[in-house]
């Protein structure tokens, strides 16, 4: 039954909590500033606290003066004791909770840290901000009056300390919804967090479609997964012969550029709404702000300080970052947080591009590990996602994943690109979306296009199309199924793809 009830109360409090965002976007230094005084002043007796002096710490220059930039390895000890129930650490008091990073596809799995209040004044209030923004840009919004699907991944206890759990942020969030979620969300907590993916999937499609699905959250490669059963299960066309009051989907995690034919398809309404966040194990970071947006505004109340380390540091032994008075539109950055829950100048790894600073604006550009540069080209995420979705809608083709690693120089041959594709709707003719995707690469980035001049240094790109089905059976044999992760898009080294062609049996020729 309509719960119009519910949703004219949120459409309420979501029209207050506006007032928030338009604070923090007016004031963006005042508030951020105040933020890492609060963060200082709470692990002042932390042991990380007394190692870098917190007592003197009166300003930001004086903390990025005290403390050199992190990476997971150097925290790693430190979360490693907490995770065992040791106390002030890296934060204030006992950390109880940590997400499972699924960043990458690397054997190593990170752990980090969430405490109660970066679980509420981030990831949470994170959501809650989205919501804020869409009913803002569609007040006739009815998300409340139905059900919201959330894909969440699963939690389970460490075996090294009783009081320690682990698992995506996602089921993190979910066990710590407050009680208005029970009315909010759909399926139930005891299937959203099953561990296993596939029963989670079957169980959740079937649980669904006696519901009146209003808005849904998740990973596009696994909610695509999830819609297509829905489908065989109900025997519809699309989507919205199940959910016909269904208004949202708010995505996050990879880019959508790629996906974005598939769920036109499998929802074919023209004033649906696709929501960017930036959400990760670390924080909840930014939110489209606008309907139609390519851009997401940074989140600068939400529990996170942040700074920005320019392009030229990202290979530096001893990198330096800058604070965010002095980042400039167009340039990319990798951003470098500090949270409350102790991750202090950490880098997780992403890049991103200012669109704006007034109010503070990002677009995700890649990875600092997921690039291909072998020969100067400098080719971004961005880069290739924007030429493939591009290529593909020019000749009706539809991709379901991609990688791409150099190909290096050998004897007399030029050095390239090679792509693994797998296409949910292979091209009419390959040669010729070979050379399209080529071109507009090319177009897109001016250094590929300079290596590309005349075939002097880099050959045309090499297409190899994979089976359907072979990056989620891939990641399955990787124990990487399910949840938030993800194929690596970019590597400049030939690890991924080399092992992807050793699992289906291929091999360059």
């Amino acid at each position: 039954m309509e719960k119009t009830w519910l949703n004219n109360i949120m459409r309420y409090v979501l029209r207050k909590r506006m007032r928030r965002i338009r604070y923090f976007s007016a004031h963006p230094h005042e508030v951020q500033a105040g933020l890492l005084s609060q963060f200082v002043n709470t692990a002042r007796s932390t042991e990380w606290g007394k190692t870098y002096d917190f007592k003197n710490i009166r300003t930001p220059r004086d903390f990025a003066r005290h403390i050199p930039i992190q990476d997971y390895e150097s925290l790693k000890p430190y979360i490693g004791r907490m995770m065992h129930g040791e106390r002030d650490v890296l934060w204030a008091g006992q950390v109880k909770w940590f997400s499972k990073s699924s960043g990458t596809t690397n054997d190593k799995s990170k752990f980090i840290p969430v405490t109660i209040q970066n679980l509420k004044t981030c990831h949470l209030k994170g959501g809650w901000d989205t919501s804020a923004l869409i009913y803002k840009n569609r007040p006739e919004t009815s998300g409340f009056s139905g059900k919201m699907l959330l894909m969440g991944g699963s939690t389970e206890p460490f075996q090294g300390c009783p009081t320690t759990q682990f698992g995506d942020v996602s089921a993190i969030m979910l066990k710590h919804l407050p009680a208005v979620g029970n009315y909010i969300f759909a399926p139930n907590l005891d299937i959203a967090v099953l561990p296993n993916t596939e029963d989670k999937i079957e169980r959740m499609a079937h649980a669904l479609i006696k519901e009146d699905m209003r808005s849904i959250g998740g990973v596009p490669t696994w909610t695509v997964v999830l819609l297509r059963r829905i489908l065989e299960i109900t025997g519809k066309q699309n989507i919205l012969e199940v959910f016909p009051n269904l208004e949202t989907y708010i995505h996050g995690g990879v880019s959508f550029t790629p996906y974005r034919e598939t769920f036109r398809e499998l929802i074919p309404k023209k004033d649906f709404v696709y929501w960017e966040i930036y959400n990760a194990s670390e924080g909840f970071f930014a939110t489209q702000n606008e309907l139609g947006a390519d851009d997401m505004l940074l989140l600068l109340q939400n529990g996170v300080y942040f700074e920005f380390m320019p392009e030229s540091e990202w290979q530096s032994p001893k990198p330096l970052a800058i604070p965010l008075s002095e980042v400039e539109v167009g340039k990319h950055y990798a951003p470098i947080i500090t949270t409350n829950a102790g991750l202090w100048r950490y880098a997780p790894g992403d890049t991103v591009q200012f669109t704006s600073i007034n109010p503070y604006k990002i677009k995700i550009s890649g990875r600092t590990k997921q690039f291909v540069n072998a020969f100067g080209e400098e080719v971004m995420v961005s880069n290739t996602d924007k030429a493939l979705a591009e290529t593909c809608e020019l000749v009706g083709a539809q991709v379901t994943d991609y990688t791409v690693a150099p190909i290096y120089f050998e004897g007399k041959s030029k050095g390239g690109h090679e792509w693994l594709i797998e296409f949910e709707r292979e091209p009419p003719d390959l040669e010729t979306f070979n050379n399209l995707l080529d071109n507009n690469l090319q177009r897109i980035n001016s250094d590929y296009e300079a290596k590309r001049f005349k075939g002097l240094a880099m050959e045309r790109l090499r297409l190899r199309l994979v089976p359907r089905g072979t990056f989620h059976n891939w990641l399955k044999a990787k124990g990487k199924y399910g949840g938030q992760h993800k194929v690596p898009r970019l590597s400049n080294s030939r690890q991924y793809v080399e092992d992807i062609l050793n699992f289906v049996g291929g091999r360059i020729t």
